[in-house]
C-alpha cells in the first residue's frame, strides 16, 4: 500500500477526536461537521464506503454542563456522555441530509466485541447499513460502560470496526499533523510521512502524552495502526483541521504520516482473537513453548506451561507470556485456571491421570491462537 493505492480503496472508518468535533471544548464545531460531512458524502460519490467512529458525547456533554475538565467518576462520565451524545448525533444527521445521505447511530461496549456472537452481529448490521448507502456513526457506549468493558479511546474502537468491517483504511483525524520522529515542540522534530504500522520505533515516537478531552494520545493511535494492520488495513493519521483533508488523502497529497501493514492479514476469526481487549488470566511459558508458537505455529501444550496466572474458564481468552513477561499470544483455552494449575507442566498423556478426565490434549489449539508480536 502506498499513497497513490487510496483512491482504489472501497471502504474507509474515519475517526474524529473530541478536541476536533468539540473545537477543543467549546460547544460542538457545527463548521467543521458540516464540512466533514460535505466531503464524506463526496467520498460516498466517488465509490468509498465511509463509517464514521466519533468522539465527543463527553465533551460536548461536559460543554453543556459547564465543566472544564474531564471526570475521573465513571457515573459523571456516563452522565456527560448523556446529555452531549443527543447534540452530537443530531448535528450529524442533519449535515448529512443536506447532502441526502441517511445515518445510524451505534452505541458500542468492549463486551460486545468481545463477544463472538454479538460480534458477528455488529459485523453483518454495519454491512447491511453500507450496502444501503447509510453512513453509520459510531461511539463507545459510555453511558453504561464501566472500567472493565470501556474502550478507553476511540482510537481503539476505530481500529475493532476496521477490523470488524474488513476496511482497507482506516483514517484518524486529530489535532497534530500526523507523527513526528520526536516531540513535535522540540526543534528539528521532523513528521513521519510513511512506516511500516508494526515498527516498533513508532512507540518510542509517539510517546504517553493524551488531551484533556480525550483519553488518547499518539501512542494509541499507533497501538490502533498496529490493530488496524491484522486485516491488512493501512492507517492515515492527519490533522482535521486541514481544509478538505480527507479528499486530499484520497487523492494521494503527501499530507498526514502513512501507517502500511507489514504481513498478510489474518483471517476473520484471529482478528477477533487479537482484538479481544480484555484476557480473563494469563499463562507463562518456557522456551520451548515460546519457540513453537512463534517459529512454528503450533498448539499450546500444558507441559511447555510455567505458571498460571488468574481466574479464567473453559473457553476464555487468554494470554501467553515469554519467559520476560512479554505477551506474545493469546487464544481460548481448554481447561479452567484451576484444571491449568494442576495439569502446567505435564506431557498430554498425563491429563487424564490427573484431572480424571480430558477435555482436549491441548491447552489452547493453534485454531484458536493467534501470535501478537509476530503475524
Amino acid at each position: 500500500m502506498n499513497r497513490k493505492h487510496l483512491s482504489q480503496t472501497k471502504r474507509w472508518v474515519i475517526k474524529i477526536g473530541s478536541s476536533l468535533v468539540t473545537n477543543k471544548g467549546q460547544g460542538l464545531d457545527q463548521q467543521a461537521i458540516q464540512a466533514w460531512s460535505e466531503q464524506i458524502s463526496r467520498l460516498q460519490q466517488s465509490g468509498i464506503e465511509c463509517i464514521l467512529v466519533s468522539s465527543g458525547a463527553v465533551a460536548e456533554g461536559m460543554a453543556r454542563l459547564g465543566w472544564n475538565r474531564r471526570p475521573k467518576a465513571v457515573h459523571e462520565l456516563q452522565a456527560a456522555a448523556a446529555v452531549g451524545q443527543m447534540g452530537l448525533v443530531q448535528s450529524y444527521e442533519s449535515c448529512f441530509r443536506k447532502h441526502n445521505l441517511h445515518t445510524a447511530q451505534i452505541l458500542l461496549t468492549h463486551d460486545d466485541l468481545s463477544n463472538r456472537e454479538r460480534y458477528l452481529n455488529a459485523r453483518t448490521t454495519l454491512k447491511t447499513l453500507l450496502s444501503l448507502n447509510i453512513i453509520p456513526i459510531i461511539n463507545e457506549n459510555d453511558t453504561v460502560a464501566t472500567d472493565e468493558i470501556r474502550f478507553g479511546d476511540n482510537d481503539t474502537l476505530g481500529a475493532l470496526v476496521a477490523n470488524l468491517v474488513e476496511a482497507d483504511t482506516l483514517v484518524i483525524l486529530t489535532d497534530q499533523q500526523g507523527l513526528y520522529d520526536r516531540a513535535p515542540e522540540l526543534a528539528g522534530a521532523k513528521l513521519v510521512e510513511q512506516a511500516e504500522a508494526d515498527d516498533p520505533l513508532l512507540l518510542k515516537m509517539a510517546g504517553p502524552s493524551a488531551g484533556t478531552l480525550g483519553m488518547g494520545g499518539m501512542s494509541t493511535k499507533i497501538t490502533a495502526a498496529q490493530r488496524a494492520s491484522r486485516s491488512g488495513c493501512s492507517t492515515l493519521i492527519a490533522s482535521g483541521t486541514e481544509k478538505n483533508i480527507l479528499l486530499r488523502l484520497r487523492d494521494a497529497e503527501n499530507i498526514g504520516t502513512l501507517l502500511t501493514p507489514s504481513a498478510e492479514p489474518l483471517a476473520a476469526r484471529k482478528q477477533w482473537l487479537a482484538g479481544h481487549l480484555r484476557p480473563k488470566g494469563s499463562v507463562s511459558l518456557d522456551t520451548g513453548a515460546t519457540k513453537v508458537l512463534q517459529e512454528n505455529g503450533g498448539s499450546l501444550l500444558a507441559v511447555g506451561v510455567t505458571a498460571v496466572n488468574g481466574t479464567f474458564l473453559r473457553g476464555d481468552l487468554i494470554s501467553c507470556l515469554d519467559q520476560d513477561g512479554h505477551e506474545i499470544a493469546r487464544g481460548l483455552v481448554n481447561y479452567s485456571a484451576t484444571e491449568s494449575g494442576k495439569i502446567k507442566g505435564l506431557a498430554s498423556h498425563q491429563i487424564e491421570q490427573i484431572l480424571g478426565y480430558i477435555d482436549e490434549k491441548e491447552l489452547i489449539h493453534r485454531d484458536n491462537l493467534v501470535l501478537i508480536n509476530k503475524q
